[in-house]
């Protein structure tokens, strides 16, 4: 018994040992083992990632190419944009241009050697605004007229020192030395005009007519109307009236003459009737009126007195 007992407790001994060794053998084995498990993307998965960077290149290059391409186009620079130049003084603009929606500038200005042209299909205006936002002046340039909508206009010189021409709401004022109309018609003028001179063209005749109203012409200090080489030519449908009501009427030149005066009626004596009238006197009516009379050796005015009650 005691044999066998003694078998037992080393077969016992020796199968805990085999275990011991089995474990340890087994548990340095272990790293070995996980290299067999296969890690990373196989298959069509492999394939679909290619095809993905593959398609992310391709798009790389396009977007690259045309960057490239609007580049050399739009001819884009460090100053700007090909005709469209951006300095420190603002916007420099070559070629014709069109604007979609409103410009906003401060000023507008053309090169030395070229014009400033603004072409619209309906019209062209510009607005003037005040820091609030508010209109303060307008100029439309339409298909029919041309419109300037402010306060106060103004037309100057060259220079910008000399006032030409200017306009509100109470007067238009001229300053200019000539003021020159060239209209088949004349000018028309609905009420008065005050002018220091009103002169006519060397080769040219000045009319002044009014015709269903009065012409009239006053000065405080005198009217002088004149001309240095031709006619002076008044007539009136009616009557023409000289009046003088502190001064005197003066009519100097080398002849004056009178057409169309009445001529009173005498009857000569029998000794004169063949002879031929040719000197007459002129008379004078206690109204004014002037008629001639048949001159004689003594005045005849009064026999030929009573054409004074026809007046």
């Amino acid at each position: 018994m005691e044999q066998s007992a003694t078998l037992d407790v080393e077969t016992l001994k020796i199968t805990q040992e085999q275990f011991i060794l089995a474990s340890r053998s087994l548990h340095l084995q272990r790293p070995g083992c996980g290299a067999t498990y296969p890690v990373g993307l196989y298959g069509w998965r492999k394939r679909c990632l290619y095809f993905f960077l593959l398609l992310l290149l391709v798009t790389m290059i396009v977007n690259l190419a045309l960057t490239v391409w609007i580049i050399k186009v739009m001819n884009f620079s460090v100053d700007g944009m090909g005709k469209l130049q951006l300095n420190q003084d603002g916007i420099h603009l070559e070629g014709v241009s069109e604007f979609l929606l409103p410009l906003y500038v401060n000023e507008i200005q053309s090169r030395r050697d070229s014009l400033l042209v603004l072409r619209s299909e309906k019209n062209v205006t510009l607005n003037a605004r005040n820091a609030g936002g508010q209109l303060t002046g307008q100029l439309t340039v339409g298909p029919e007229a041309v419109e300037a909508q402010c306060h106060r206009l103004e037309v100057r010189s060259t220079d910008g020192g000399r006032l030409l021409f200017t306009a509100d709401e109470e007067e238009v004022i001229m300053t200019t030395e000539k003021f020159t109309i060239t209209g088949s018609e004349g000018a028309v003028f609905g009420r008065s005009v005050e002018t220091p001179l009103i002169q006519a063209k060397a080769s040219e005749d000045l009319k002044l007519e009014s015709p269903t109203r009065t012409l009239t012409m006053e000065a405080p200090r005198g009217v002088e109307v004149s001309t240095d080489k031709g006619s002076l030519k008044v007539s009136g449908r009616k009557d023409l009236q000289l009046e003088s009501t502190e001064g005197e009427i003066l009519l100097d030149a080398n002849t004056i003459q009178l057409g169309s005066l009445p001529l009173g009626t005498y009857t000569p004596s029998p000794g004169q009737a063949s002879q031929k009238q040719a000197v007459y006197e002129v008379c004078v009516c206690p109204s004014g009126k002037i008629y001639l009379s048949p001159a004689e050796i003594s005045s005849t005015c009064q026999a030929m007195s009573n054409i004074c009650l026809w007046s």
